[in-house]
Formats: structure tokens, sequence, C-alpha cells
């Protein structure tokens, strides 16, 4: 059973970065395609960032484009999000989610959540 377990986030400031990491344990993550998910208040999950498993393509909402980086790295059996120039639109509830499909990119596609870990930019 795959379990993933998430640290980074808390209070920024515009502009400042973030990096989010996603640790997994009981299998591979290499193998899984990761989706990052974000929830801002009031509003539905939604992908922002997303890695497959076939290829390691990567997937970038319009939003964070040319701000976030997804990497993977096998060795530590880990997924980060590098977050820079944030923006107080960012701020939500972050979760990493993983899954043997493809992509992850929709919440019901993710079989393993992370806890989720909060996020704040001020302006």
């Amino acid at each position: 059973q795959l379990q993933l377990v998430q640290s980074g986030g808390g209070l920024v400031q515009l502009g400042e970065s973030l990096r989010l990491s996603c640790a997994a344990s009981g299998g591979n993550l290499g193998n899984y395609a990761v989706g990052w998910f974000r929830q801002g208040p009031g509003k539905e999950r939604e992908a922002i960032a997303g890695i497959s498993s076939i290829d390691d393509k990567l997937y970038y909402e319009d939003s964070v484009k040319g701000r976030f980086t997804l990497s993977r790295d096998n060795a530590k059996n880990a997924v980060y999000l590098q977050m820079n120039d944030l923006k107080p639109e960012d701020t939500g509830s972050y979760y990493c989610a993983a899954d043997l499909s493809a992509w992850v990119l929709t919440p019901q596609v993710a079989r393993y959540w992370g806890q989720g870990t909060v996020v704040t930019v001020s302006p």
C-alpha cells in the first residue's frame, strides 16, 4: 500500500518561494503518475501540476506555468513542487496524489493521497 507524506508549505509573502515535498513509502513512486492539487478557500480541488507514469511528461495548469516546477527524485522516492513568484491566489491547501494510471489530473483518478499542506501567500 503506497503511502504519501507531504512536507513544506507555510506562510510567505507575495513573490516568495516554497518547495513542497511528497515522499512515498510502501511502493516505488517512480512507477506512478503523480499530481499536485490545490484547493483554494471555497473552491474545488484542482490539479495544478502532474507527471505521467509512462514517460515522465509534465503538465502545468495555466496559472502556474513558468512559476511552478514539478520534479521527481526516484532515488529519494519523492516528488517535489517548487513554487516561485507566489501570488495571493496561490493560497490554499495543496495535496499530492498518485495512481498507476497514466495521469492523475482529476481527484477521482487518484488512489493515494498525501495529508495535505497549507500555503498562504500574503499580499
